[in-house]
């Protein structure tokens, strides 16, 4: 690799870094490339994804992002998973640690804040940003259909009565 391809590497991992809600870092020794294909597919099914960088590039790409506090996690083998969802690229890595205990959560960063292997795994426990949303939309949503059910209630009553008048006048 020559100094513009490691330069090149260096400033996309400084956007990953710089852009990404969550960081994950792990090893992956031991994955075959199969496993590693299904890492990658999990992740793009949240729309995140999967780096493996050289350690020293990833550390000159780190300096100055939020994410900084990762470097230094990065010995050995490793993988960067990140995605902007704050928790779609940590539940998807620690679903897959579930069922694949080759690869070993290091740690990770979300926003600015570093985070070791039990934070990843508790910030995959959160809810996802549109699950927030949905709870969001259905807190807003309930009062108003309470209150339309509450104004259409006394006028189905009414009907109600009026109907059982007429079957009693009919009668």
């Amino acid at each position: 690799m020559d100094r513009a391809q490691k330069e090149k590497v260096v400033e996309e991992l400084g956007q990953i870094f710089q852009s990404s809600g969550v960081v994950v870092v792990a090893h992956y020794a031991g994955l075959t490339v199969a496993e590693m294909q299904d890492l990658r597919a999990r992740l793009r099914d949240v729309d995140g994804a999967v780096r493996v960088a050289k350690n020293r590039l990833a550390k000159i790409a780190l300096e100055g992002t939020p994410s900084e506090s990762v470097a230094d996690l990065l010995t050995g083998m490793t993988v960067f998973a990140y995605s902007e969802d704050p928790v779609a690229a940590a539940r998807a890595v620690v679903d897959f640690t579930k069922e694949n205990s080759k690869l070993e959560i290091l740690g990770g960063a979300m926003g600015g804040e570093g985070l070791n292997a039990d934070g990843v795994i508790r910030v995959s426990k959160m809810p996802s940003r549109d699950e927030l949303l949905a709870q969001i939309a259905s807190c807003i949503g309930a009062p108003a259909s309470n209150i339309a059910g509450a104004i259409g209630a006394p006028a189905s009553n009414i009907a109600g009565i009026l109907s059982t008048i007429e079957d009693k006048a009919a009668a």
